[in-house]
């Protein structure tokens, strides 16, 4: 494998966390046991809504930042699978 990933989990109380790590799996099946993130402990269960590959660990925590500078709705905007709201 050798690739990074930037992702973006909705939390159960709606909030966003966004990371990166070299194992998507084994992150995400930490942040359920609750050993991942600290922001992430209790906030579970989660659900992936935004995951970008890219080649090397700078180039993800350079995005990682990018990720984390915008607002709530462009961050809801890059995927698909959170529905935009209406009136916020």
């Amino acid at each position: 494998m050798g690739g990074w990933s930037v992702y973006i989990l909705r939390c159960a109380d709606s909030t966003l966390y966004t990371g990166i790590t070299n194992d998507l799996a084994e992150r995400l099946a930490a942040h359920h046991q609750g050993q991942g993130a600290r922001y992430t402990r209790g906030r579970g269960p989660f659900e992936l809504v935004h995951c970008e590959q890219v080649a090397s660990r700078g180039e993800a925590l350079r995005r990682e930042l990018q990720l984390k500078k915008l607002s709530r709705r462009q961050k809801l905007s890059l995927s698909s699978k959170l529905p935009e709201q209406s009136g916020s």
